[in-house]
């Protein structure tokens, strides 16, 4: 059984940080659509080269990650890990999600060293490859959740897993197809929609959304009858619907702008080269003559 605070600080993290990547991913390709390169972090663009802040983005995963996981693994377990002699099982729960915070963690933290030392030169498809990895470990940890995948709670992880999926996905092809603009979009979407995933399970399932019918137990979430659970699960698909919209209109509302004021102008409509201009002058003169 999860908690609010515990889904709300994963999906700030994701969320942030998939916005960040959705925004670079249009600016970048808008600014330079031939020379357009798949980035497993991004930098700020006002940032000179040597800069510290150019690493911000990997300072926030890396700070935001550890602090997560001392919250799960310190705080949550009340520093009970071992009782009677025996890992403590009523807080299995905690103890997987630190060791999924702990992926990203590392992933952060040797993407640091990678790009900032000498230590570790990794190309960028061997970082996106370690990303895919954090995101596969966070895939086997709700797929194999210890908690209940049962009812409604079951079909909030069952979304969630699924959009772990995608991340896991899209990091993969990011590695093996660089420049494609609609393979970073994908990834950009999936880790943007996970951390909002995040913020719709914890203000449903341990918050004011909770549906009519169905209520917090402490261990697990309980509907009264089958009508309320089913009523619970539709809602949880018409929350994806509606996150899925809202996240498409961001991306065209977000691109039409970003071309509008950064684009060149041949972005959409290829300027024609000065032969080709005479060419299409001299047949439009031979088919008058």
């Amino acid at each position: 059984m999860g908690s609010f605070e515990g889904h709300v600080l994963p999906g700030s993290l994701f969320g942030m940080v998939g916005l960040w990547h959705l925004l670079n991913c249009i600016f970048n390709y808008v600014k330079d659509s031939k020379g357009f390169c798949c980035r497993v972090w991004h930098p700020p663009a006002w940032c000179a080269q040597g800069s510290r802040l150019r690493y911000v983005e990997l300072y926030i995963i890396i700070v935001g990650s550890f602090v997560d996981m001392c919250v799960e693994f310190f705080y949550s377990t009340h520093r009970r890990f071992v009782v009677d002699g025996a890992l403590n099982t009523a807080h299995l729960n905690d103890f997987e999600h630190s060791a999924m915070l702990l992926m990203f963690f590392l992933f952060a933290v040797s993407a640091l060293v990678s790009e900032a030392t000498g230590w570790l030169p990794l190309p960028e498809g061997g970082l996106f490859l370690m990303a895919s990895m954090a995101f596969t470990a966070e895939y086997l940890l709700f797929y194999f959740h210890s908690t209940t995948h049962a009812g409604l709670e079951g079909r909030y992880h069952e979304i969630l897993v699924m959009l772990i999926g995608l991340c896991i996905l899209g990091a993969v092809l990011a590695a093996a197809y660089p420049q494609n603009f609609v393979v970073d979009l994908v990834c950009s979407l999936a880790l943007t929609l996970q951390g909002a995933w995040f913020y719709c399970t914890a203000y449903t399932l341990y918050g004011p959304l909770m549906p009519t019918g169905c209520m917090d137990r402490g261990d697990t979430i309980v509907c009264e009858s089958e009508t309320a659970e089913k009523r619970g699960q539709v809602f949880a698909i018409v929350q994806l619907s509606v996150l899925v919209v809202c996240l498409w209109v961001l991306v065209l509302g977000t691109f039409a702008i970003v071309a509008h004021f950064y684009g060149p102008p041949d972005l959409f409509y290829p300027v024609p080269e000065p032969n080709e201009i005479s060419n299409e002058s001299d047949r439009s003169q031979v088919s008058l003559s």
